[in-house]
């Protein structure tokens, strides 16, 4: 934008204002959404509306001006819906086509008038009055061909949801997902519920978190880095179905599927297991999905994907061991498990504990590979201080993960309630954080006090809400459904 494009504009305001225009008033006035015009005159061809005669007033941003000497066509656009303003010299009044004329791209309007059909088959507003709502002072990107450097686009979001219309599709997808997951979970009976964001102790998550200082009570607080620990509170204060959809903080890395602040759904319920919670999970992802695509076969990044019907379910060990030919239960220490990698034939990942090293095997070898939805269950106890031992193999978990894409988009467990389990799974974290592990999870005395308390079986899952807004909208990084994300600071 040159210095005297802004300017220009500004001249503009002054000589409104000098002409005792208000470019900024506190009233619209009467007016019928773009859309219902569009919905109520579509259909009529001139001759109809000529006889008709059809009076009516709307409101929006001017996106573009046009000038044929006497002749003169605006095109206004009010939440996504656009509509074109004619006004002739001669027929519209001296002060209104002037007034029109002034206007720039960017200005919102209010302009009453005739609805008619040009000869080309427009359908438009014949102004007779027409009054400033707001001015831009700003110019838009010149028909919105600049506006394509991706790092320009989210920090001016505003312009993007503007010039780019995948954009506004991304962000109304990613409005009617989180519409439809609410109501799936609200029609089976869940509670919608709210849990604190800064806590004394984080936890619920193997993740560094963000602190900061509460100066009134001198006290350090966390933001969380999960809802977990307080929702089953609520399940052992008798609440059998709770969920909450919120903000998550991680001080982690930026990748296409990480951002330091993300929206996750966490929901619990009683006397349910992990069973339980994948019947609940592939009915959910697919309700939503239908809700909001009207499919279940969908292609994300150019590969198929069916949600439809039961989907695959394989243990955390088998998938490692046929990706990798290591058998991670087999080697239950640190130790054992680089030797057994390294004589697989693999580059032995650096990793300070065990769990880590496991689930790194995980993530270089499996992950990827799982394309259409799958559960991958089972996972060993040391990745997962939270979940309920399986009677079976008392090495592994009640827990799954479901990936879909080659992604992580959710995380369930059958709860440990066990409070002295409970305990030892949390001072065995200690023990990991004192060899270096910097994501474990810090022993919460007032979580264990509520389970001595008594918590029934209970189930719960966590989904990755800006992931499932990725997968259903197609966009290959999260930044993408995220309206603002975090970026890095602007150099200069």
């Amino acid at each position: 934008m040159s210095e005297r494009e802004q300017d220009v504009r500004r001249e503009r305001l002054e000589a409104a204002r000098a002409a005792g225009i208000d470019p900024f008033p506190a009233r619209v006035g009467s007016r019928t959404p773009i859309s219902e015009l569009r919905e109520r005159y579509d259909d009529q061809d001139a001759e109809a509306l000529d006889a008709a005669a059809p009076e009516a007033a709307l409101v929006g941003r001017v996106r573009a001006v046009r000038s044929f000497g006497k002749l003169l066509f605006l095109d206004v656009i009010e939440d996504g819906a656009g509509f074109q303003v004619s006004a002739r010299k001669g027929e519209t009044s001296a002060e209104a086509f002037a007034f029109l004329r002034s206007l720039d791209v960017g200005d919102f309007v209010r302009v009453a008038g005739r609805i008619w059909r040009t000869k080309k088959g427009e359908l438009s507003l014949a102004a007779m009055e027409a009054t400033l709502l707001a001015k831009s002072l700003r110019p838009l990107p010149e028909k919105w061909h600049g506006l394509v450097d991706v790092e320009t686009r989210l920090r001016q979001r505003h312009l993007d949801l503007l010039g780019n219309p995948r954009a506004r599709e991304v962000a109304i997808l990613r409005s009617k997902m989180v519409s439809a997951l609410r109501r799936f979970l609200d029609g089976r009976g869940f509670l919608e519920v709210e849990t604190p964001v800064l806590q004394p102790l984080y936890g619920g998550a193997a993740a560094r978190p963000f602190s900061t200082h509460h100066e009134t009570y001198d006290q350090s607080l966390y933001l969380r880095i999960s809802d977990e620990l307080y929702l089953k509170r609520l399940v052992i204060g008798g609440l059998d179905r709770v969920y909450e959809i919120g903000h998550d903080f991680r001080n982690e890395g930026v990748s296409r599927k990480h951002n330091p602040e993300f929206t996750m759904l966490e929901c619990y319920e009683a006397y349910a297991d992990f069973e339980d919670m994948m019947r609940l999970t592939e009915a959910m992802v697919q309700e939503t999905a239908q809700s909001v695509l009207g499919t279940l076969e969908l292609v994300y990044q150019e590969q198929k994907i069916d949600l439809a019907g039961s989907w695959l379910r394989v243990r955390m060990d088998d998938a490692i061991r046929e990706a990798t030919g290591v058998d991670v239960l087999a080697a239950p220490d640190l130790a054992s498990l680089r030797k057994a990698i390294s004589a697989a034939g693999h580059p032995v990942p650096e990793a300070a504990s065990w769990a880590k090293l496991v689930d790194e095997l995980f993530s270089d070898h499996v992950e990827h590979e799982l394309v259409q939805p799958t559960f991958v269950t089972h996972h060993p106890a040391a990745l997962s201080p939270l979940a309920k031992r399986s009677v079976e193999d008392p090495r592994v978990v009640e827990r799954f993960e479901v990936f879909v894409a080659g992604f992580e988009l959710g995380n369930a467990f059958s709860e440990l309630n066990d409070p002295d389990d409970q305990r030892a799974r949390f001072e065995e974290q200690s023990v990991a954080a004192s060899a270096g592990d910097d994501e474990t999870q810090p022993v919460d005395e007032a979580f264990l006090a509520a389970l001595e308390a008594g918590m029934p079986p209970t189930g719960g899952f966590g989904l990755g809400v800006d992931r499932l807004a990725m997968l259903l909208a197609d966009t290959s990084h999260i930044r993408e459904v995220i309206l603002f994300p975090h970026l890095r600071p602007e150099s200069g």
